[in-house]
């Protein structure tokens, strides 16, 4: 009887073990498919940012836009301890910081000709004012790499 019992609980444990390991392997490929698409999702952002950094010192893009763009890129990069692209690239962040509230689309069409007109005389001025050190730091952003 009691070898019985023995060789029970021998079988449940053996069970419950095997079941386990299954459950790690689980994990395991899980957190592998996690790092996967973590590794994919750097790399589409790297991507995006160097072409709008390119367009940018290429003057394809308007340094408001990509001012926008690009911190909003580098803000989403899913990497711990963030680094510290606000210190990096001071400029960009300057004017990002300027020009993240005016309105755009609709908001923007609602409004009377002066206000827009004074909104893009603002984003005008800071943009050439910011212009030159924008430029170097897009030259910078068109190799990044994280």
């Amino acid at each position: 009887m009691t070898n019985m019992l023995v060789s029970a609980a021998s079988l449940i444990i053996l069970g419950l073990a095997g079941y386990a390991g299954y459950l790690l392997t689980l994990l395991y490929k899980q957190g592998q498919r996690q790092k996967a698409a973590r590794a994919a999702r750097i790399e589409k952002i790297t991507e995006s940012i160097q072409t709008i950094a390119l367009a940018t010192v290429q003057q394809q893009c308007d340094l408001s836009e990509a001012s926008i763009r690009l911190c909003v890129l580098l803000d989403a990069i899913p990497v711990l301890p963030q680094p510290d692209y606000r210190g990096r690239f001071p400029a960009l962040h300057a004017l990002y910081d300027k020009v993240k509230n005016l309105p755009t689309h609709e908001a923007r069409a609602q409004q009377n000709k002066l206000e827009r007109r004074k909104m893009d005389l603002s984003r005008s001025e800071w943009e050439a004012e910011l212009e030159s050190q924008i430029l170097l730091e897009a030259e910078t952003l068109a190799k990044f790499s994280v």
